[in-house]
Order: structure tokens, then sequence, then C-alpha cells
């Protein structure tokens, strides 16, 4: 009886944990498209990735819920697939995915319902596939009544609010743009329509955003200036990271351009910022160069830690003694606003490789000074002592 009970444990065990872990249905999208016509109902899709941290922990603790999987079954055809395998890669295209996880609720004439994107807790993901059930709610109503009356500011955010739950920002700029054009130069000045183009308009060229630059003061009075500067710095955000992010060097020269045309402080440090990484993940060392004699001192002069940053590129990457010299200055500005350990040390080592020991020994000597009076461990420093006391 023993035997037979302690088998019975090990029987059970396992498929007591099978219930609750989460476990992808082998149906094909084609599968689920001609089973969702004969038992009338929606589809559900997870998008996602083995190597999405989100993607995973939304397999862990929703997915493995017996209430989600109960309602899910009950209510949709539920597919899964892997953005890298075949499939996935089909409907990751189709329906312009970008961010993972990505959640689609479909009709069974493939019509877009509902989107979701990101990582969600259970009773919050419970209630979005509920609303995705509801045609109140559903994207394609929602676009309609707002297109039959596009100037109608709280049809605009019904559809607006839902289509940014699944969609990355650049696609709401269509019906934000569609909406804004009901309204005239003066009516843009309203919290209400700040709103509108805070949240849809992405283009930098666009009317509405140049309106703004041109009139921040007015805008303010009715948002606040903090939210204007937000507003500015990400729309550069959006224009420049994606080609930095997928190495566009032809994209990103021409546009780089446009984002300068602003002409404020800000967006200059931001265009400077996104200058030098794509420099260094490009390796044009000479742009890199002629981007930081140009715009150190006019756009980074106040920050200690990009001015060490930019020296640490020049240790590294920069040979010429003319460009050695002009990142020594920069560093040796970054110790008049903080004196440090690593700025001293980063001076002596940059002094180092042109050949200059006098001035390399006087900074190592500071920084090991800096680094015993903190605690610190020197063991680079005492390396660079023993190396320049060598020669």
């Amino acid at each position: 009886m023993r035997f037979l009970y302690l088998l019975f444990v090990f029987i059970s065990i396992p498929a007591v944990q099978s219930q609750n872990q989460f476990s992808v249905d082998g149906i094909s999208y084609k599968t689920a498209i001609e089973n969702a016509k004969k038992e009338n109902k929606p589809v559900f899709v997870m998008l996602y990735a083995d190597w999405c941290p989100h993607c995973n922990q939304m397999k862990k603790e929703v997915f493995s819920d017996p209430k989600v999987m109960d309602f899910l079954n009950k209510n949709y055809i539920c597919v899964w697939k892997n953005i890298e395998k075949e499939e996935g890669i089909a409907l990751k295209n189709k329906f312009k995915t970008t961010s993972l996880p990505a959640f689609l609720f479909l009709d069974s004439n493939e019509t877009l319902l509902y989107a979701l994107k990101g990582e969600l807790k259970t009773p919050e993901f419970l209630a979005e596939a509920n609303y995705a059930l509801n045609p109140k709610f559903q994207l394609p109503y929602l676009e309609k009544e707002f297109l039959a009356d596009p100037n109608n500011v709280t049809k605009f955010f019904a559809y607006l609010n839902t289509l940014k739950k699944g969609k990355d920002r650049t696609e709401l700029s269509i019906p934000t743009h569609i909406y804004l054009q009901t309204q005239s130069d003066d009516q843009l000045i309203s919290e209400t329509n700040w709103r509108v183009i805070a949240n849809g308009v992405t283009d930098i060229s666009s009317r509405e955003f140049q309106y703004v630059l041109k009139h921040q003061k007015e805008f303010a009075a009715v948002a606040s200036q903090d939210r204007i500067d937000r507003k500015v710095e990400n729309i550069v955000n959006e224009l420049l990271r994606p080609l930095v992010d997928n190495l566009d060097t032809v994209s990103y020269y021409k546009k780089r351009e446009v984002a300068k045309s602003i002409k404020l402080q800000k967006t200059d440090l931001l265009v400077f910022k996104f200058d030098l990484t794509m420099a260094e993940r490009t390796e044009k060392w000479n742009f890199y160069k002629k981007v930081t004699f140009e715009d150190t001192e006019k756009t980074a002069w106040n920050d200690a830690g990009l001015l060490k940053e930019i020296g640490q590129t020049y240790l590294k990457h920069i040979n010429d003694t003319e460009g050695l010299k002009k990142s020594i200055s920069w560093v040796k500005h970054s110790l008049e606003l903080n004196d440090s350990f690593d700025g001293n040390l980063l001076t002596a080592r940059l002094y180092n490789k042109i050949k200059d020991k006098k001035s390399a020994l006087k900074y190592a000597k500071d920084a090991k000074a800096i680094g015993k009076e903190m605690g610190w461990n020197t063991n680079d420093v005492d390396a660079l002592l023993a190396e320049l006391n060598s020669k």
C-alpha cells in the first residue's frame, strides 16, 4: 500500500504542476482563424521572445493562473507565437509589432479589435481582455465614431487612449493630426489641445509642433514650461533614437539637421549626445572629433561627467596630439567643476599618451592623494605611477 501511495504522489505532482504552468498551444495561426469562424469567437494572440524578461514574467505570473487561462479559453481562440520563428515573424510584421510582449485581439477576418503591450499584472490583464470583448471599446468602433466627428475631442481621446495601449506613439500621429486639422492656430493654445499635442504629435516638422516652438510662453501659461521642455526633448528623442539604434547613418545625418534647427540649448545637448553615440557605435572617429571640437564647450561645458566620458573616448580611440591636448583641457575643466579621483587619473593618462611625463606625474599624484584620503583602491594609479617612474 505504501508503494502504491508513493507512486500516486509521484504521478500526481507533475500533473498538478503542469496545470499551474504556462504551456503553449501548438495550433497554427491559420487554424486559429478557421476555428474562430467555426466557433464564432475572436482570436487572442500573444507575441513573445524567449529572451524577453517581461514575456517570461507574464508566462510565469499571469498565464500560469488557471482563472486567466479559463477566461481566455472560454472567450477566445488562443495562439502563442515566438517572433523569432516563422509564424511569429509574419505576425510581428503584419501587425507592426515593435514592443514585447504584444497581445492582439482579432476577429475571424483578422481585423485588429484591441491591442496591448508590455507587462501587466493579472487583474489588469483580465480587465483589459474583458474590455476587448465589448464592441464599444474596440478599435474599429472607436475609430468610426471619431472619424464621423473628428473635431469632437472626447471621441478623439476615447480612440487615442485605446490605440496607445498597444501601439507605439508614431502610430498615434494619424488620428492626432486629423483632429488638429479641425483646430485653428489660436485654438491650439488650450490645456485640452496641449494634451492632444503632447500625446500624439511626433513629427518635428509638423505645423502644430512648430507652432509650439514659436509660442512657448503661451503654451506654458496653459500647461507649464516643464511640460513644454519635456515635449521638445521627447520629440527629438523620437526623431533620432531609432536611427542611432539601427545605425542608419544616412538618415541620421539628415534628421540631425532638422533637430538642430530648433536652436535650443536642451535640444543642442541631446543632438550632441546622439552624435557621440552614433560616432562611437559606427567607429567614425573623425566625426567624433569634429563634433566634440565644435560643440563640447557650447553644450557640455557644465557637465563634469560628460566631459570625462569624452576624455575617456579620446584616450581609447584618438591618437593625434592636437585632439588629445584638447581633450585634456576638457577633462581639466571637469576637475574645476568637481575635483575627482577618476578625473585626475584620466588627465594623467591623457598626458602620458602625449608623452608629457611631468604633467602625468602631477595628476597621478593628485589622484593617489584623493584615493588615499577616501580609503579607495588605488591599484590603477599605483600602476601608472610605477610606469611613469620607470621612464
